[in-house]
């Protein structure tokens, strides 16, 4: 990240990006003392990208970074093949190995978008839960009984509608306490609909006599949707190696209500200048869109720098406010000198079903080389230099020959 300020360990706490700490005087007198603290975050490979609601949890352990304690950042590559039940009302599928791997290679580029790479230790969780054998599994299963796992709201729920919950689901929880015992944590983080798992470690660490770690709860950002947390199986979110200008325009894209959300979660800007936002847009002093085009800016900033974001917003000025084509179009050769509308969204990618292209035509979302369609059959001839294809605001391909 661009532009990050050093953090005392006495200003740790004192931040937006906490939404919970389990026990904080705990946690305050460890500070107090000096004590370099294990600081654990743990991440399942379950899709390729690192979003902007995984980095309100990697922004709070920069601050750890910075001041001077330790972050051990776990790439899940074990528990990705249980599946955390986390807030699901049904068994996740089960991916495979392969698909892990290929996630798990990205992740190293993208967490050195917020942390110091160089000095985060970094393990994947096979390294300890690969060799653990059918007697290590009881005996870590004993530590916990099947009423405190019933406990978490997902498996209470799911109980209570008779709605399956797979055996292996049950020892999700006792395979991320497992990890706080293999890096000897002594604080973990992560979002509040974490704080089971979390705190599943402190179970573990007390009942094998181990001090245990302090628990630290981030709000969950809400996505792109307006409705639910940002989410990497959802795809309503902005990652973190998104382009510039598509970071922006997917900012753009927010529900106003999410404005102040966003800028208290996704910026590190002053508590102080985040209010004088909150101001502006309560008294309606000034437009939601220009207040949501700063935010845009300032995240783009924090991942590209200046330079980056000027250029982004000078983008989306050009294309979303002026209506004018963007500067690079992607190309794609369609093998046919005349398509109808419906096979041209297919052919360039715009669409993935004919029956979403047709819904597409008919809604007016389409435009060729600058007009509207309306009909789905219309024949549409790609000339030598190709036609251009806009599906909504942002989609935009040049179909060749």
């Amino acid at each position: 990240m661009k532009n990050q300020t050093k953090t005392s360990s006495t200003d740790i706490l004192t931040t937006r990006l906490i939404a919970d700490v389990v026990v904080r005087a705990e946690l305050e007198k460890k500070l107090a003392e000096g004590k370099k603290l294990r600081v654990k975050i743990g991440m399942d490979p379950t899709a390729p990208d690192l979003h902007l609601g995984h980095a309100v949890a990697l922004r709070l352990l920069k601050r750890f970074q910075d001041a001077g304690h330790a972050v051990v950042f776990i790439i899940g590559d074990y528990t990705a093949r249980i599946g955390d039940p986390s807030g699901k009302s049904k068994t996740r599928p089960q991916l495979d190995t392969a698909a892990i791997e290929a996630n798990a290679k990205t992740y190293f580029k993208q967490v050195g978008r917020v942390l110091d790479i160089k000095k985060t230790e970094v393990h994947f969780n096979g390294e300890w839960l690969s060799k653990l054998s059918l007697a290590d599994l009881f005996r870590l299963s004993g530590k916990f009984t099947v009423a405190s796992l019933m406990e978490r709201d997902d498996f209470a729920n799911r109980f209570k509608d008779h709605r399956p919950i797979g055996m292996h689901e049950l020892l999700y929880p006792m395979m991320q306490a497992q990890d706080s015992i293999a890096i000897e944590a002594d604080v973990e983080v992560g979002g509040t609909d974490q704080t089971f798992n979390m705190l599943a470690g402190r179970a573990l660490q007390s009942a094998l006599d181990l001090p245990e770690q302090t628990v630290i709860t981030v709000p969950l950002l809400v996505g792109l949707d307006g409705e639910h947390k940002m989410s990497k199986s959802l795809g309503n979110y902005v990652g973190l190696t998104d382009k510039p200008e598509n970071m922006y325009g997917k900012v753009m894209s927010i529900p106003d209500r999410l404005i102040m959300q966003w800028f208290e979660l996704a910026t590190d800007l002053p508590d102080a200048e985040v209010e004088t936002v909150r101001q502006s847009l309560v008294s309606n002093a000034t437009n939601p869109r220009d207040i949501k085009m700063r935010l845009a800016r300032e995240i783009v900033r924090m991942y590209e720098g200046e330079q980056a974001a000027a250029a982004a917003e000078a983008e989306f000025v050009k294309v979303f406010q002026k209506k004018e084509t963007p500067d690079e179009v992607k190309e794609v050769s369609v093998g046919k000198a005349k398509l109808n509308a419906v096979d041209l969204l297919l052919a360039t990618g715009l669409s993935v079903s004919k029956s979403e292209a047709r819904r597409l035509v008919e809604q007016k979302g389409v435009k060729v080389d600058g007009a509207t369609i309306e009909d789905p059959t219309i024949e549409i001839a790609i000339g030598a230099k190709g036609v251009l294809v806009q599906k909504g605001k942002r989609g935009f391909v040049r179909a060749m020959k």
